[in-house]
């Protein structure tokens, strides 16, 4: 079986994923690898097959998503040739990690796709959502990389397709320790705003891991900046006591499983950050809306918190591969009969 495995390059958590899945993968089909986006701090060890611009979403100077750029930049004759370009009609099967180029390839030539991704938890109505949905936002869950079939991972299986995380290798060899201090991960902010408020609780360590520096620096005697490099950001996972970081999934994800306290500041305007950030406070972990001077009570509170337990996620992740490689099967008998 020759098999396309598709993955959105923007965002941390869909590349390292696929580090994991791959691998796994290899051993079941002959695998060719497709990438799509640009703002991923993590590579992969394999060069991609295809590699295409795809849908980016842009983000306004406050840190929220843009729709009307996002739309216009990218709703152009450059993603309809990169669509037709795909020559996806060698593959017998398309697995998806929600990028678009290669779900509506799939979709145009009859090639089996499944989805497998974070984002196809949320085709469920089950997925926890914020009080106010966003129609735009549901839209782009449901629209942006259709599929055939889906797996989805989310904090718990809320519904009956939907697996628990895939926690990469580098995570589960951990033997997690508290040092006392605390991981920041809010890419949205600026290394100079987070750092004026993180110092006004000067009774925690503050160590902040900026898109935005190469070298590391002290910008106040509480706070360390450091670049994003994955061997630092896994030595500090391991010995911090908890994490304040965006609305992502593989982030909170990792936390729960090391039984680190998680404080949740999703993107505005980022409705998945915001779905997640409402599962996130189901799971008891406290979540606001904006980082700023008033909310540094709330992060005391939070500070002096006991430790969670960490939550035993199963390593599932080859019982995952079969299971779609059953579903393309099952996909392939209903297009021959009808």
């Amino acid at each position: 079986m020759k098999v396309l495995y598709a993955i959105q390059g923007t965002g941390n958590g869909h590349l390292s994923r696929a580090r994991e899945i791959v691998p796994v993968l290899k051993e079941y089909a002959d695998v060719d690898l497709l990438v799509s986006g640009t703002q991923s701090q993590v590579s992969l060890p394999w060069e991609p097959d295809y590699y295409y611009k795809g849908f980016s979403f842009c983000y306004n100077r406050r840190g929220g998503v843009s729709k009307m750029k996002s739309v216009r930049e990218n709703l152009s004759p450059r993603l309809i040739r990169e669509i037709k370009s795909l020559p996806v009609e060698q593959y017998d099967l398309v697995i998806n990690d929600f990028e678009p180029v290669s779900a509506w390839a799939a979709r145009k030539q009859g090639v089996p796709c499944i989805a497998m991704s974070h984002q196809a938890a949320y085709l469920s109505d089950k997925s926890p959502r914020p009080f106010l949905k966003d129609r735009f936002g549901e839209m782009v869950l449901r629209r942006y990389a259709p599929a055939d079939r889906a797996i989805g991972f989310h904090f718990m299986e809320y519904d009956d397709y939907i697996q628990t995380p895939v926690i990469r290798r580098g995570i589960r060899e951990l033997s997690p320790s508290n040092k006392g201090y605390f991981m920041v991960y809010l890419p949205a902010y600026k290394d100079h705003y987070l750092g004026n408020i993180l110092a006004q609780l000067p009774k925690a360590d503050w160590v902040v891991f900026s898109k935005y520096t190469f070298d590391p620096y002290r910008l106040a005697p509480n706070v360390q900046i450091l670049p994003i490099k994955n061997d630092e950001f896994v030595r500090a996972f391991q010995d911090c006591e908890g994490i304040l970081t965006g609305g992502g999934f593989e982030t909170p994800a990792e936390a729960k499983f090391l039984g680190k306290k998680v404080f949740s500041i999703p993107i505005k305007g980022q409705y998945e950050q915001q779905c997640n950030a409402a599962a996130l406070a189901r799971l008891h972990c406290p979540v606001a809306s904006h980082l700023s001077v008033s909310l540094l009570p709330e992060l005391q509170m939070w500070i002096e918190e006991d430790q969670p337990p960490p939550v035993l996620y199963p390593d599932h992740t080859r019982l995952v591969i079969e299971e779609a490689l059953e579903m393309s099967e099952t996909i392939r008998q209903t297009q021959s009969v009808g």
